[in-house]
């Protein structure tokens, strides 16, 4: 296989991180910045952003110690290399044709436009994306409004990826199917919808849409001088970090599907067909040929920790026998309501009567997490997609045996803790498909 190099970069919540795999998917080196917290702002609800260059700075510094921790003879060789870029979500900002940003970027947790998200209402469609307060196409309303004065000229509409890939290139206006789908996007026509541009001034553009991982052009001479990379490394159209992180646990195939056990639920399947359900908070990404369906529930991790620290749990799991049921049929929740894979926001908690035994309570809030995973694809299936054919595991709670394998006797399909989880390693890999395929 000719040599080739994929550089992936992850800009989280809370920090930048940046790897380096080769042709065969084994890692090279890796990199970390940290990142300082959004800016909440208490007077205003739902107020959380941050000041782009902060992103900017995490990516150069991370690149920088990346270059520094390669084999010189890697970067001084004839090879093809890549770089793609994932960010959180929703993330968005406005900024001038050169890329300079109008003012602070809301984070995907931001939940101020909901004056914008009542107009979406009137003109989207049910099963679109860009519904609801914090979708990004709400955000680049809301944007347009309270930024106006500082939009003297057509101004892009970006998404945290689409930035940063812009800034590395010094070109902006590419975006992906990922990211813009909560812009309005329709990843089925690959078209921007008219209404979504009759919802915007005239003044936002809206920017050019690829496929995750298209070559998009080289880093700009003067960014590969700063941080030390060749200047022939290619910039790949990007894509969200959910979306990164399920390509790192090498799912491929239609049924593979991915269970986060964090503090949320969340389930990912790869589906022939894009399945969309507003009421279940259950929509699609394209992903080459395939779509990734996607749910998640208000149960997981964090209920676990409301009882028990994670030193606790692994003692208590030491105990259990997860081959035999524990008797107690539980709905953990921290609070009233549920979203998938039943919506109901009236939804009580069910977590008693809780036996006097430590490892038997601990047992009925495993296996009541998991028949929710389970009936969670089942809640899938009845949209449309296919049933799982085994089940990979990330976050904290992959790192149970005990737990998978009553995972594994609810679901019936083969449970595996996933390999790789990292949203870098994802875009590393995704940076390395054009380059493959020119082969």
């Amino acid at each position: 296989m000719t040599a080739m190099l994929g550089i992936g970069v992850d800009l989280g919540t809370s920090g930048c991180r940046a790897v380096a795999v080769d042709a065969r998917q084994q890692l090279l080196a890796t990199a970390q910045a940290a990142l300082p917290s959004p800016v909440r702002d208490v007077s205003r609800e739902g107020c959380i952003e941050q000041n782009p260059e902060l992103w900017w700075d995490a990516v150069l510094t991370v690149l920088r110690r990346l270059a520094a921790r390669l084999d010189p003879e890697v970067l001084d060789s004839k090879q093809d290399m890549a770089l793609c870029v994932d960010g959180t979500s929703a993330t968005l900002l406005l900024c001038q044709p050169n890329g300079t940003p109008l003012g602070p970027a809301l984070m995907y947790n931001d939940s101020r436009s909901v004056l914008a998200a009542k107009r979406i209402l009137e003109f989207a469609p049910g099963g679109s994306a860009a519904r609801g307060a914090a979708s990004s196409l709400a955000k680049a309303m809301h944007l347009s409004t309270a930024q106006m004065r500082e939009i003297s000229t057509p101004s892009w509409a970006l998404h945290q990826a689409d930035w940063i890939i812009g800034r590395l290139r010094n070109q902006f206006g590419d975006s992906d199917w990922n990211n813009a789908l909560k812009l309005g996007f329709d990843p089925v026509e690959l078209v921007w919808p008219e209404w979504v541009r009759q919802l915007l001034p005239a003044g936002i553009m809206l920017p050019r849409v690829h496929a995750p991982g298209t070559l998009l052009g080289p880093i700009s001479a003067p960014v590969a001088k700063l941080v030390g990379l060749p200047a022939r490394l290619m910039l790949c159209a990007g894509t969200t970090d959910s979306t990164a992180a399920v390509i790192a646990t090498g799912a491929c195939h239609r049924g593979d599907a991915v269970t986060s056990l964090g503090s949320t639920l969340v389930l990912k399947l790869l589906s022939k067909q894009p399945i969309s359900a507003p009421q279940y908070g259950v929509y699609s990404h394209r992903l080459g040929d395939q779509w990734l369906v996607g749910g998640a529930s208000n149960s997981g991790g964090a209920t676990l920790r409301c009882f028990f620290d994670d030193r606790r749990i692994e003692q208590l799991s030491q105990s259990i026998d997860p081959s035999k049921g524990s008797g107690l049929d539980y709905y953990p929740l921290l609070a009233v309501g549920e979203r998938f894979p039943i919506a109901d926001p009236t939804m009580l908690p069910r977590m008693s009567p809780r036996p006097s035994d430590d490892v038997r309570f601990l047992q009925g809030l495993f296996e009541g997490i998991a028949r929710i995973e389970r009936d969670g694809y089942e809640r899938l299936a009845q949209l449309g997609a296919p049933p799982p054919q085994r089940v990979l595991s990330t976050g904290g709670g992959a790192r149970n045996p005990v737990w998978s394998k009553i995972r594994q006797r609810l679901l019936g399909v083969p449970v595996l803790a996933a390999e790789r989880q990292d949203a870098a390693y994802g875009a590393a890999l995704l940076a390395l498909h054009p380059l493959i395929a020119k082969e």
